[in-house]
């Protein structure tokens, strides 16, 4: 990354199912002088917070996804998850977009998949759709957060 500039990096994902890879992102982000955004700051919690939430996208010159094996909080007119309509609005914004997803699900613990029938449908659509785009698997959260620098460098 630039040495002249601290670039803001959001990053999305679930929250409960992923804590340890997360922070292994915002610590690496640190090292690289970057400036981690994430939900660590707030609670998706209702309309007026998706505002904010979206304005803090807004500011930011990147934005990575994550993706584990569950779908996360659904925001009740969209009846889609917080993760995807950020990760949606994150496109529309054109800010630069990358994202990773887990590369074996089956070997995740059953408190880290969903088990939700409805949201596990959902969950497929949108990694369908994600991967459809740019981005990257991973295989744990070591190994994610070098990929998510790594890819950062390179765009």
């Amino acid at each position: 990354m630039n040495n002249n500039k601290m670039y803001q990096v959001f990053v999305s994902s679930t929250y409960e199912d992923l804590k340890e890879e997360r922070t292994k992102i915002l610590q690496a982000l640190l090292r690289i002088d970057c400036i981690p955004i994430g939900m660590e700051y707030f609670n998706a919690a209702d309309e007026d917070q998706f505002t904010v939430i979206k304005d803090l996208i807004s500011s930011c010159d990147y934005y990575v996804l994550v993706l584990g094996g569950k779908y996360g909080s659904i925001e009740e007119k969209s009846q889609k998850s917080y993760t995807q309509l950020e990760y949606e609005y994150a496109k529309s914004q054109n800010i630069p977009t990358i994202a990773f997803y887990q590369i074996d699900l089956q070997t995740l613990p059953v408190n880290k998949l969903e088990m939700d029938a409805a949201k596990k449908e959902k969950l497929e659509k949108f990694s369908d759709m994600v991967k459809s785009q740019l981005c990257m698997a991973y295989t744990n959260a070591d190994n994610l957060a070098l990929n998510v620098i790594t890819s950062l460098s390179s765009l």
